[in-house]
């Protein structure tokens, strides 16, 4: 049904607060990076109207930091454009912040808690091997 495929990869050892937080954060980034992802407005049945939302599911799945780091380094490889949050950005309040401590870190010493992206299916799983449905 759809070409794309998009997954949110979580470090698997985050507070369940962290999880619902890197979630929500990674997947506005896929939003802002393609707003082709949203569908059409919500309606119920006395009217109301409500937000659109992703027209397409959103897989979640989860790994350990090794993994993860793999995954960071195959985006990057392959030029497919992600959401990734920092182990850092927990600490920061704001978006500014989150940036200025974003740009310390390079691939090689980011301390990935998670990463976001959309791209053509098999290019994905391909990206995301070794990671693990989360439960």
């Amino acid at each position: 049904m759809f070409d794309t495929k998009i997954v949110v990869v979580l470090r698997e050892d985050l507070a369940s607060w962290q999880k619902l937080n890197v979630t929500a954060f990674l997947t506005s980034g896929i939003v802002a990076q393609e707003a082709s992802v949203i569908g059409e407005p919500y309606r119920d049945a006395a009217g109301n109207v409500y937000n659109a939302m992703a027209g397409q599911p959103i897989v979640v799945l989860s790994a350990d930091a090794s993994t993860l780091s793999t995954i960071h380094r195959r985006s990057l490889e392959r030029g497919v454009t992600s959401s990734l949050y920092i182990e850092e950005m927990f600490s920061t309040g704001h978006d500014a912040a989150n940036r200025a401590v974003f740009a310390e870190f390079a691939p090689d010493n980011a301390k990935v808690v998670g990463i976001g992206l959309r791209a053509e299916k098999k290019l994905v799983d391909k990206i995301t091997k070794g990671a693990r449905l989360h439960g």
